[in-house]
Order: structure tokens, then sequence, then C-alpha cells
């Protein structure tokens, strides 16, 4: 994929998803955690950090469970738009022993990020371990056995940017969700 500033990559993209729809679907993702949740003692909420910034402050505000909050930053793509190794840059400080926790983050793509964060959870004694995305991207290349529970959206196999997502560490901000034409 050629490298465009984020404005030439908008003038070369697609507007899947306004912001209108994506708070639609961030409100109907918390009425659905909020039932599963229901009756569970301060679940905890997990941040992917930087992907789940937008979707997780967004989220939080519409979920009436009293969750108590954390991050993870574990990363493969580093500013690139091709995944590589794991790096974990910062790990839960909250012990996860006994917890229900919810990972909330920008995407399911692959799964290469989240299977690795959630089997941490699982090792570090969590009880159970739910996923919210803010997007699914369709296509047959998943992670045997991963699944998000809470799904915002569906999105094409193209390269999606926006709403917490980046095109080369930019357009994280932007209130909609885009995809390139021809990446």
């Amino acid at each position: 994929m050629t490298k465009r500033s984020l404005a030439e990559a908008l003038n070369h993209s697609d507007l899947l998803y306004p912001r209108v729809e994506l708070d639609a679907a961030i409100l109907r993702m918390a009425g659905e955690i909020d039932a599963s949740y229901a009756g569970v003692e301060t679940p905890l909420f997990i941040t992917v950090m930087n992907g789940g910034l937008m979707l997780a402050g967004e989220l939080s505000l519409r979920c009436r469970t009293g969750f108590q909050f954390d991050y993870v930053h574990a990363t493969r793509y580093r500013g690139a738009t091709e995944g590589r190794g794991l790096e974990w840059v910062a790990r839960p400080r909250t012990p996860l022993k006994d917890r229900d926790v919810l990972l909330v983050d920008d995407i399911l793509d692959e799964g290469r990020t989240l299977t690795p964060v959630k089997q941490w959870c699982l090792e570090q004694g969590a009880a159970r371990v739910q996923i919210a995305v803010l997007c699914e991207k369709r296509h047959d290349r998943r992670v045997p056995g991963i699944a998000a529970e809470f799904i915002g959206v569906s999105v094409p196999d193209r390269y999606v940017y926006g709403f917490g997502m980046d095109y080369y560490e930019l357009g994280r901000n932007l209130d909609g969700i885009y995809a390139l034409r021809d990446a």
C-alpha cells in the first residue's frame, strides 16, 4: 500500500459508517454488555490501546454496569499497515484472578492481537473473558477459536481506519469509519 497523507487517503476512501450509525451501534452494544454482566460484581473493563480508546470512552459512558477500568497496550503494527510479532507495551495492573473481564478493542481482523491478550487474561486467572469490538472484518483468515461477543459493525476485507483505527498512526480521531479503495 502506498503511503499518502491523511487528506489524500480520505480522497481515495469510502465512508462506510458515519458517526450517527456508530453511535447507534455503540448504544446497542452497551445494552448487550449490561445484560451479559447483570449480577456480576465489579467486572473489569480493559481497553486495548491505542485502537480501543475511542470505542472504550464512548461505550463506557453508555454502559450502566459498575465496571472497574484498566488497560493493556499490545501491538503488532507499530505505525505500519501490516502486523508483525506482538509487542507488549503495558499489561493491566489490576489482578485478574476470578474476575469477569471485558476486552474492548477497535477491530477483530485476524485475531493475532486479541488472541494472545485474551489468553494472557485467562492465564492470570480471569473467570471469564469477553471481547467487544467496534468492527469485525469479514474474511476467512481468523485465528481459530477467537470471536467477539459484542460487535458494533461489520466491515469488508479492505484497509479501514477512523474512530480509533489508524492510517499510519493518523486518523484515529475521525468520527466515521473509512475504507481505502485501492489497498
